[in-house]
């Protein structure tokens, strides 16, 4: 019998049991991705304040500039960069990552991929 879910429903079900075991604390805080079909997000929160302390997303002007011509995965790796770039400028060094339910490939990858490559841990 074929499901009647949405991939959406599945992934926030996803989600949701990954966060059960995830946490992100003010010396490591959560590195959060979230994709749309046009766009990628990230956030680096803090859960114990309930804070965001950087974020970066491809819908911000400096950053649109930078990725346009590019392709989607090669935008999200610049995106992953700069977030990385933002958090070491606010003394953050190491991070859980959190793949917001998504499969650990593509973009989400490309992501995890250009933080590490600007120096962050995790």
């Amino acid at each position: 019998m074929v499901s009647k879910e949405s991939s959406n429903v599945r992934r926030l079900e996803r989600h949701r049991r990954i966060r059960n075991n995830l946490n992100g604390t003010s010396e490591k805080p959560r590195f959060d991705v979230f994709r749309s079909t046009k766009h990628i997000f990230v956030q680096v929160i803090d859960d114990t304040q309930g804070v965001t302390l950087v974020s970066a997303s491809s819908t911000e002007k400096e950053i649109k500039e930078a990725i346009s011509g590019k392709t989607k995965t090669e935008a999200a790796k610049i995106i992953g960069q700069i977030a990385a770039e933002r958090a070491k400028a606010k003394g953050i060094e190491k991070v859980v990552f959190d793949r917001g339910g998504y499969i650990y490939h593509g973009r989400v990858k490309a992501v995890a991929d250009g933080a590490r490559e600007a120096g962050l841990d995790f």
